[in-house]
């Protein structure tokens, strides 16, 4: 009961830290034309160029003219350079003045990415004005959507790694794992339908009531994430099957499930099906080595939940276990382990290079911070299951107390290689009750299991950010843009409180001129005391509401005692929200917003 209180209390933290808008994962490299660029003639099409492939909505183009009323145009298609791109065209002749463009996509690792642009036919216009077109983002429909991401990500866990304890380890009673793995199967089933059902509306970012549209749920049941969702689906209902299989093979229902070689070769095919349906609609599925790369998240996934899911069955193995558990179950899981380490730290260091690019990304990106905290968790999580491991050494060697009986194993069983050779002449040697070694191994799996699920949460929410290797192509780009605009600047007084002591003060946020097009923003904390204060992260987007614009993410990098960023492009004049997000420490951090007037 205190794992899963703890597994819900950790879901629920991540879920409402997590209430500001996730970094998507294709970035804007370039545009023809160019933002902000002035043409002597009106151009036929506009084609916007990414990071990585993207995927394309009904209405994954707005137009607006001059006077903000919609541009008719074709069909949003890829360009003739590939599927990173994305081009829209013009049916007949635009007149002169400055033209907005907004556009929404779906990167290749299944997020949604949306921005604007503008640029100008003869001469740039004088004045634009906002009209409304409704919300840019339903928080409903992220919130929901993150919910089932996290939740997915728990059971498989759970459900991969359970079933690999009894198999590799082979508990003398199985009884108490299966309604967790149960619960695991359905939990997976429910987060895969409801992923599925929301993906429409998350693709577009409309209220989940859309979702009950039937051409809604053909559009999501038809995008690569859909169809890799259907593909789990049905992965789900072999694992059924197979589960029917070996239960009905049990003629004893009290005596542990084995299953012989054939099925245990068949669950390895489909939990590696399984890791492969996130593969395909993640990070590993764009960028360079394709290949690699998803073979790599194949192995990082299968061994997270060896790891992850086995060291949970083992505490509910050892808390509700009907017999102490022999020693010799606990050390076959520490060789499990040790193996799954190994291949995480290998996979974790090449999926960090590809995503990072360079040293520097480490520590001027969002995506550096995390995996440097995701490092932090990981040490602690490496400190915890170094100390499960010597309780286990100690547990091998222990007395057994003489009216305790023994469950045998067989005269082969192996012992810990910390642990002396023990005696076989009555059997494996099993964990007295009420031993404080076995207490102590109980506590100690209690902490990893604690620690592995705030590595997990780390790592998805990883996946719905960009990564340092794309934020930097996109900021080379934008670095090329010429600034345009009378000098002059916008400020704004943004005031946050964390909730803890000390945790409250003000952001100024200078932008510089304060008008459309290219700008510079430098902001400053400010602490209780009005004084300057460093903060760990903080992170600027720009929305316009009225005109469904945005987020844009301002990449503001710490310049030591202030944060700034040369490069945000403001397409259209009105009055914009900030969304600021202020972290004060590992655990602490607030979103606020403040509206800003952008002059034309």
């Amino acid at each position: 009961m205190r794992a899963a209180a703890l597994l819900g209390t950790l879901l629920a933290a991540l879920f409402l830290g997590s209430a500001a808008p996730a970094s998507a994962h294709a970035a804007l490299r370039g545009s023809d034309p160019a933002d902000g660029a002035v043409l002597k003639s009106a151009p036929t099409s506009v084609t916007l160029t990414f990071t990585e492939s993207v995927g394309l909505l009904d209405d994954s183009f707005r137009v607006y003219d001059p006077t903000n009323h919609r541009v008719t145009t074709g069909d949003a298609e890829h360009g003739p350079a590939g599927s990173d791109t994305a081009r829209i065209t013009f049916p007949k002749r635009l007149g002169t003045g400055t033209y907005t463009v907004a556009w929404r996509i779906v990167s290749a690792d299944s997020h949604p990415v949306s921005g604007a642009l503008t640029f100008s036919v003869g001469k740039p216009s004088a004045t634009v004005a906002a009209v409304p077109t409704g919300p840019v983002e339903n928080p409903v429909t992220e919130g929901l959507y993150n919910i089932g991401r996290y939740t997915a990500y728990l059971s498989v866990a759970l459900l991969i790694g359970a079933a690999a304890f009894v198999a590799l380890c082979r508990p003398p009673d199985s009884a108490p794992l299966r309604k967790p793995v149960r619960a695991a199967w359905w939990a997976l089933l429910a987060a895969t339908l409801f992923l599925l059902v929301l993906r429409s509306p998350y693709e577009e970012g409309t209220s989940p009531v859309t979702a009950l549209d039937l051409s809604a749920l053909t559009r999501s049941a038809t995008g690569r994430p859909g169809l890799a969702l259907l593909a789990r689906v049905a992965l789900l209902a072999v694992v059924a099957v197979l589960h029917l299989v070996l239960v009905r093979r049990s003629a004893d229902r009290s005596r542990p499930l084995r299953p012989s070689r054939p099925l245990l070769a068949a669950a390895t095919v489909l939990a590696v099906a399984l890791a492969l349906t996130w593969a395909a609609a993640e990070h590993a599925s764009a960028g360079i080595q394709v290949p690699v790369a998803m073979t790599s998240t194949v192995l990082h996934l299968l061994a997270m939940a060896l790891w992850l899911g086995g060291l949970t069955a083992l505490l509910i193995t050892l808390q509700r276990g009907s017999a102490p558990l022999p020693a010799v179950v606990v050390a076959r899981f520490s060789r499990v382990a040790a193996v799954s380490v190994t291949v995480l730290v290998v996979t974790g260091v090449y999926q960090s290079w590809r995503g990072l690019g360079s040293w520097q990304a480490l520590t001027d990106t969002s995506y550096g911070r995390l995996l440097l905290l995701k490092l932090a968790a990981v040490t602690l999580l490496l400190a915890a299951a170094s100390r499960s491991r010597r309780w286990t050494a100690r547990l091998a060697t222990a007395p057994v107390v003489a009216a305790r009986v023994r469950e045998t194993v067989g005269a082969s069983a192996p012992v810990p290689p910390e642990a002396p050779e023990a005696p076989e002449a009555s059997g494996a040697r099993v964990l007295p009750s009420g031993h404080d070694a076995r207490r102590a191994l109980r506590r100690s799996v209690l902490a990893e299991v604690g620690v592995g699920v705030v590595v997990l949460v780390l790592t998805t929410i990883l996946t719905g950010t960009l990564p340092g290797r794309a934020a930097a192509e996109a900021a080379e780009s934008g670095a090329a843009t010429a600034t345009t605009g009378i000098p002059a600047a916008a400020v704004a007084l943004v005031p946050f409180d964390v909730g803890t002591p000390n945790g409250h003060g003000k952001v100024q946020i200078t932008l510089d001129p304060g008008r459309v097009g290219k700008n510079s923003v430098e902001a400053v904390v400010l602490g209780p005391d009005g004084g300057i204060s460093t903060v760990p992260e903080l992170r600027l987007s720009f929305t316009l509401g009225s005109q469904r614009i945005g987020p844009l993410p301002a990449g503001l990098a710490d310049r030591g005692g202030y944060w700034a960023t040369d490069a945000v492009s403001i397409p259209i004049a009105g009055e914009w929200t900030m969304n600021v997000t202020v972290r004060v420490s590992d655990l602490d951090q607030v979103t606020v917003t403040k509206k800003i007037r952008i002059a034309a």
